[in-house]
C-alpha cells in the first residue's frame, strides 16, 4: 500500500495537506513533535472524512530520532512504502541579524532545511525501487524574495529549493517527482501576530491565502496528473511577488 507521511501535520497547511491527501486515497501518517492533541484532532477529521490515518510523533531536525520512527514505521509495515512525502515542518524564530542569538538561527535551519535531508533520504530507497514518488517541499516566499527579520527563516527554506532542484534531476528517470510549493501569507499560526491589515494592503488579492488552496495544489503535485512536472518552485501569493 502506498502511504503519504505530511511532516508537521498537525496544524495549518500540514493538516489541510492531511485531508487533502486522504481524500485522494493515501493512508495519511500524520507527523507532529509534540502537540499531540492537535494531532488527534487532524486525525479525528480524516477518520470523520472514512479516510485512514496513524500518528508518527519525531522532530526532524533529530537525525536520530527520525532514523528511529521511519525504521520502526517499516518494520510494521513490511508490505507498504511512502509514496507520497510532504516536507511542511518548519518554524519561525524572526529577528534582524545584528540581534540574532545562534538558537534562533540553529533552530530554523535545523527544523526546515535539515529536516527535509534527515527525512527525505531515509524514503528515497523505496520510492526507487518502486518506480514511483511524489515529494513536495513547503518553502516559503520568504525563501525566494528574502525578507528583513527573517535572514534565518529566508535561508532554510532557500536551501530547500536548491536541494529541490538538485533531487529533481536525480530523480526524474525514476519517475519520482521533486516540487516545492512557496506560500505567501496564509492565515495558519504560523502568521498570527502580524500586522494583517497592513499587510493585505501589500497583496493584490488583498487577503492571505487558506491552507486549503495550499493543500489542492499539494494534492495536485501528488497525482498523475503532474507527472511531467519536477523542480518546480511554484509561488501562491495573491500575487504579492512574481
Amino acid at each position: 500500500m502506498e502511504y503519504a507521511l505530511i511532516t508537521g501535520g498537525s496544524r495549518g497547511i500540514g493538516r489541510s495537506a492531511c485531508l487533502e491527501l486522504a481524500l485522494m486515497g493515501y493512508p495519511v501518517i500524520i507527523n507532529y513533535a509534540s502537540n499531540e492533541s492537535a494531532a488527534l484532532r487532524t486525525k479525528q477529521l480524516i477518520e470523520d472524512k472514512g479516510g485512514t490515518a496513524v500518528l508518527l510523533p519525531f522532530d526532524v531536525a533529530s537525525d536520530h530520532e527520525t532514523e528511529k520512527a521511519l525504521e520502526q514505521w517499516k518494520s510494521d509495515h513490511p508490505d507498504d512504502y511512502i509514496a507520497v512525502l510532504v516536507n511542511n515542518a518548519g518554524i519561525r524564530k524572526d529577528n534582524v541579524m545584528v540581534f540574532m542569538e545562534d538558537d534562533q538561527w540553529h533552530d530554523v535551519l535545523n527544523i526546515s532545511l535539515n529536516g527535509f535531508f534527515n527525512v527525505t533520504r531515509r524514503l528515497l530507497k523505496d520510492m526507487i525501487s518502486k518506480r514511483f514518488g511524489r515529494i513536495i517541499n513547503i518553502v516559503s516566499l520568504s525563501g525566494i524574495k528574502g525578507l528583513p527579520g527573517q535572514t534565518n527563516y529566508s535561508a532554510s527554506k532557500a536551501g530547500v529549493i536548491g536541494a529541490t532542484k538538485a533531487l529533481a534531476q536525480e530523480l526524474a528517470s525514476r519517475r519520482i517527482t521533486v516540487n516545492a510549493i512557496a506560500p505567501g501569507f496564509i492565515a495558519t499560526d504560523m502568521t498570527q501576530g502580524l500586522d494583517q491589515d497592513a499587510l493585505k494592503q501589500t497583496i493584490p488579492a488583498r487577503r492571505f491565502g487558506q491552507p486549503e488552496e495550499v493543500a489542492a495544489l499539494i494534492g495536485f503535485l501528488a497525482s498523475e496528473k503532474a507527472a511531467y512536472i519536477t523542480g518546480e518552485v511554484i509561488s501562491i501569493n495573491g500575487g504579492l511577488y512574481t
